[in-house]
């Protein structure tokens, strides 16, 4: 059983309120539901889909973590339960349906309900791995490990290979530019770990 489906699985009197106090939403791929500075008046608990949370300083992004279904935005709960402006962006990844739950109800959850409080501190303890993954990745990983696992992450996180993505959207994602990743692709496509097609990236294992 998957994270996903356990967390469902080991709360279902909780997203049954969660679908009482929530609006239910399909959202588009490519729809921004979260800007930086902007105060937090609904969290998203991802239902089907996916939503890419990241960071941007000057014109580069970096990829903090992903929300997957029956997860949440661990930054957007910590901005609205201290009332302050998000630090971070927002993006649906692909065609998305999702809760959308008041802050107001979200607090009583986690004051009223102790699966509630178990169920946002547990998103607390995996957004806070995966952000340190990344942090390391970024410090110690060199470029070319970096894009060759960030490819192979991908094509499991959204179950396709070819990855329809273009170098531009791997740079944002990296926090570097487009031409650092064109030319580590075409290095990765000569130890034969990744081919470069018309419309995306085949990614092949070690």
């Amino acid at each position: 059983m998957d994270s996903a489906n356990s967390t469902s699985f080991n709360y279902p009197l909780l997203f049954k309120k969660m679908a009482e106090v929530g609006e239910h939403q399909k959202i588009s791929k490519g729809t921004e539901i979260l800007r930086e500075g902007q105060f937090v008046k609904v969290i998203p608990v991802v239902q089907k889909g996916l939503i890419k949370v990241y960071t941007r300083y000057e014109d580069r992004e970096l990829l903090l973590y992903y929300i997957r279904p029956n997860e949440s935005c661990i930054m957007s709960f910590s901005a609205s339960i201290n009332n302050e402006p998000s630090q971070v962006f927002a993006v649906t990844e692909e065609d998305t349906e999702a809760l959308l739950l008041p802050v107001r109800e979200v607090q009583s959850l986690v004051k009223d309900n102790p699966n509630g409080n178990r169920f946002f501190f547990q998103q607390y303890k995996a957004r806070y791995a995966e952000l340190l993954d990344t942090i390391h990745h970024v410090l110690f990983s060199k470029m070319d490990s970096r894009l060759y696992q960030h490819l192979r992450d991908k094509t499991k996180l959204k179950g396709e290979n070819p990855l329809q993505m273009s170098h531009q959207q791997l740079a944002n994602e990296l926090g570097t530019v487009r031409e650092v990743v064109s030319r580590v692709l075409k290095k990765l496509e000569g130890e034969g770990l990744v081919k470069q097609l018309g419309n995306g990236i085949q990614v092949f294992e070690r």
